[in-house]
C-alpha cells in the first residue's frame, strides 16, 4: 500500500516557531492503512483525527458529531470508493454539513477531475501520495474556509432571527437608522395614516410599504396590496390606470378597465415615485386622498373607495413645492407620517447582511453552493458607494453568483467599478519640489468625507483591539469620549457596537 503522506516530511517539533492548530479532521477512505496512516501523522500535527472508511459511515459520523455540538472542521475524503464514491459523498456534505470544509484525495489525479471537485465545493484536490508542505497549505485553506462557512451560518442565523422577530417581510437592516423605520412601521401601521416615504431609488421603499400594509388589519385579513410606479406610466395613460376608464373614453379603450385605485379598495395602495405626477394629475389624487371618490375616464359615475394611501418619492419635495412644480396643499395632505430611508453608503453594517442575504437567494435559483465572500471581496464591497442602492447590490452579487467558479465569492467575480480595476481621472499632482506637474496619477473621485472613513474605521479597530474591545480605555486612547466613540462605530459600521463587552 502507498502511504498517503511522504516520509520526508519534517516534524512539527523540528519547524522552528510552530504552533499546530488543533482541528477536527474526518478522513474516509476504503483502505483503512492509509486511512489511519494519515490520521496518525495529522495527530502529530496536534489534530483530533477520526477515520471511516466508507461513506454511509462518514454521513453517520458527520450527523453524532453535529448533534454533539462537535463538528468536523475538516472532511479529507478519496475520490474512488465502492458504494457512495467521494463525489457523492462531497454533494452530501456540502449540502447537509456545509460548514465542514473537503479536500479530495486520490492517487491518480487529472486536471479535470480537479476542476470539477472544487467547482463541486472542495477546497482543495490532492494527488497521492501528499506532500507534507502541500497537505499543510491545504488544510490552513480548509481551515479558513470552515471558519467563513462558521461565521456566514452565525451571520444567517441572527439575520433569520432577526426577521422572525420582527416580521417585517424580509427587511433587512441593522443600522440605528433602519431600527427607528421598524419602530415607524409598527406605530403606523394599525392606523388609515397616510405615509409619504421619502430616498433614492433602490432603496427598498417598496418593501416597507409591503411590511406597512402586512402589518396592518387591512394586510391581516388578506385585503389587497396595489403598487404602481408613476414614473413608469406615460402621463396619457396614468389616469387611466389610477382609476380605470370605460369603453370607447379614448381611442383603443375596448373595453371598461378597473383602475388600481379600485382594485385596492379595502386594502392599500402605493404610488411610488409620486414626484413625477403632473400638475393636473396632482389635483385628481388630491381630490381622492381628500373624499375617497373618483371617476373612471369617460365615465360620470362616481366610484367610492376605502384605501389606504403610501407615497413614496425619490426627489426632495420641498424644493419642488418652492419651484411651483409640486401643489402645496398635497404636499401638506401626504406630508403626515414621513419615512426617511437612507441610502445604502451610509448603512455599513447593514451591507454584509444583504450580501449574504442575496447569495443564498441566488444560489437556490441557481442550484449552487457556496462558502461566502472572501474578506477582500467583502472589503470591496464594502467600500463601494452603490449609486443604485439595494437593487444594484443584489445585481451585483447576483452576477458574482453566475460567474464565480469556486465556492467562494471573490474579488475577480466583481465587476471593475466595484473593484476599482479601471482607472478614474487622470489628475498631474506636484511632485517632491514645489514645482507644479509630476507623474500622472489614477485617481477615482470620492467626497473627502467618505474618503476618510476608512483609515478612521481601521484605527478604531486596531484601538478596540488592543484594550481588548474596552470602550472606555479605546476612548481614552483616541482622546475623544465614549460616546463619541460608539457614534463613530455605528456610523461606520463596527460590528458588535451594542455588544455588553463594549459597556467597560
Amino acid at each position: 500500500m502507498t502511504r498517503p503522506v511522504e516520509d520526508r516530511r519534517p516534524s512539527v517539533a523540528s519547524k522552528p516557531n510552530a504552533q499546530p492548530q488543533t482541528t477536527r479532521i474526518l478522513i474516509v477512505d476504503d483502505d483503512p492503512v492509509a486511512a489511519d496512516s494519515l490520521a496518525d501523522y495529522l495527530a502529530e500535527d496536534g489534530n483530533e483525527p477520526a477515520t471511516a472508511f466508507n461513506g454511509a459511515e462518514a454521513i453517520a459520523l458527520l450527523a453524532q458529531a453535529e448533534s454533539a455540538g462537535r463538528p468536523f472542521a475538516v472532511v479529507i475524503c478519496d475520490v474512488a470508493m465502492p458504494g457512495m464514491s467521494g463525489p457523492d459523498l462531497l454533494r452530501r456534505v456540502s449540502k447537509e454539513h456545509p460548514s465542514a470544509a473537503v479536500l479530495m484525495l486520490t492517487g491518480y489525479g487529472t486536471i479535470e477531475s480537479a476542476v470539477e471537485s472544487v467547482r463541486m465545493g472542495a477546497v482543495d484536490y490532492l494527488t497521492k501520495p501528499v506532500v507534507d508542505s502541500e497537505l499543510r497549505l491545504a488544510l490552513e485553506r480548509a481551515r479558513r474556509q470552515h471558519a467563513l462557512m462558521s461565521e456566514n451560518r452565525q451571520l444567517r442565523q441572527r439575520l433569520d432571527d432577526r426577521l422572525k422577530g420582527d416580521g417585517l417581510d424580509g427587511i433587512i437592516g441593522s443600522d440605528h437608522r433602519m431600527h427607528r423605520i421598524f419602530d415607524l412601521i409598527g406605530a403606523v401601521a394599525p392606523s388609515k395614516t397616510t405615509v409619504l416615504m421619502t430616498g433614492e431609488s433602490g432603496v427598498g421603499k417598496s418593501l416597507i410599504a409591503s411590511a406597512i400594509h402586512q402589518r396592518s388589519p387591512r394586510g391581516q385579513q388578506g385585503k389587497p396590496f396595489i403598487q404602481l410606479s408613476c414614473g413608469s406610466i406615460p402621463e396619457t395613460l396614468l389616469e387611466s390606470e389610477l382609476f380605470g376608464h370605460v369603453k370607447g373614453a379614448f381611442t383603443g379603450a375596448h373595453a371598461d378597465k378597473v383602475g388600481r385605485f379600485l382594485a385596492a379598495d379595502g386594502g392599500t395602495i402605493f404610488l411610488d415615485e409620486i414626484n413625477s405626477a403632473s400638475p393636473a394629475m396632482q389635483l385628481k389624487l388630491l381630490r381622492v386622498l381628500q373624499e375617497r371618490r373618483f371617476e373612471p375616464v369617460g365615465s360620470s359615475e362616481t366610484i367610492e373607495v376605502d384605501v389606504r394611501v403610501v407615497l413614496a418619492t425619490n426627489k426632495p419635495l420641498e424644493e419642488m413645492v418652492a419651484r411651483g412644480d409640486f401643489r402645496q396643499d398635497l404636499y401638506y395632505r401626504i406630508n403626515v407620517v414621513t419615512i426617511d430611508v437612507p441610502p445604502l453608503r451610509d448603512r455599513i453594517s447593514d451591507i454584509a447582511p444583504l450580501m449574504e442575504h442575496f447569495l443564498n437567494k441566488h444560489a437556490a435559483n441557481l442550484g449552487r453552493t457556496f462558502v461566502g465572500f472572501s474578506p477582500e471581496a467583502v472589503d470591496a464591497l464594502r467600500r463601494y458607494r452603490y449609486p443604485g442602492n439595494v437593487r444594484e447590490l443584489e445585481n451585483i452579487v447576483e452576477r458574482a453568483a453566475v460567474l464565480a467558479k469556486s465556492p467562494t465569492i471573490g474579488v475577480q467575480d466583481l465587476p471593475d467599478h466595484v473593484t476599482g480595476a479601471k482607472p478614474g481621472l487622470v489628475l498631474s499632482v506636484p511632485g517632491n519640489s514645489a514645482q507644479p506637474g509630476g507623474e500622472p496619477v489614477a485617481w477615482t473621485p470620492i467626497p473627502l468625507e467618505d474618503a476618510l472613513k476608512d483609515p478612521e474605521r481601521r484605527i478604531i479597530l486596531r484601538a478596540l483591539a488592543a484594550n481588548g474591545w474596552n470602550r472606555q480605555k479605546t476612548a481614552e486612547d483616541l482622546h475623544i469620549n465614549r460616546t463619541t466613540l460608539y457614534k463613530k462605530m455605528k456610523a461606520l459600521g463596527i460590528e458588535g457596537a451594542d455588544d455588553e463587552r463594549l459597556a467597560g
